[in-house]
């Protein structure tokens, strides 16, 4: 028997509830349990930049960290991208260590829970303060499913 992980296991769950009728609706997104907002901060002479990102995670779900430290949930760890008018020279995410989780069949992996905050340290062109496009691709699971992943976008300005 091949070993399922969560997201595989959410998404044949979903497949097989769909094909027998189970669901009169479509399946919920990630995205539905999971709130993202965006602070920038004003761009110096140099052109740095910091942007606060905060997820808020609904009661009983969690997201998986970046990085996850399982590859077989490489896939549906939290990522962001970062665009803005002029593309950035330098951007570096700093994503939360998360809380580790120790799972018999997995192994351990890091989830963030609640709420986690990302720090975005960006180079920006002289005299670029458009606004700054982010795109967080997230999974979200509570002890018994995983909802489909889904993309959030966000936009901050200074």
């Amino acid at each position: 028997m091949t070993r399922r992980t969560a997201p595989q296991l959410a998404a044949l769950f979903s497949i097989v509830a769909l094909a027998g009728g189970l669901a009169a609706a479509a399946p919920m997104k990630s995205d539905s349990v999971v709130k993202a907002t965006a602070i920038a901060a004003k761009p110096d002479a140099n052109g740095k930049q910091t942007v606060t990102l905060t997820l808020a995670i609904d009661k009983g779900w969690h997201l998986y960290a970046n990085p996850v430290g399982v590859e077989d949930l490489a896939s549906v760890q939290t990522t962001v991208a970062v665009k803005a008018a002029v593309a950035p020279s330098d951007v570096k995410i700093d994503y939360p260590s998360g809380k580790k989780i120790k799972d018999a069949v997995v192994g351990e992996y890091m989830i963030y829970e609640d709420k986690a905050v990302l720090t975005i340290n960006l180079t920006r062109a002289k005299g670029d303060d458009s606004p700054v496009e982010l795109t967080i691709k997230v999974q979200a699971c509570n002890d018994s499913t995983c909802l489909l992943p889904a993309e959030i976008k966000v936009s901050a300005a200074p």
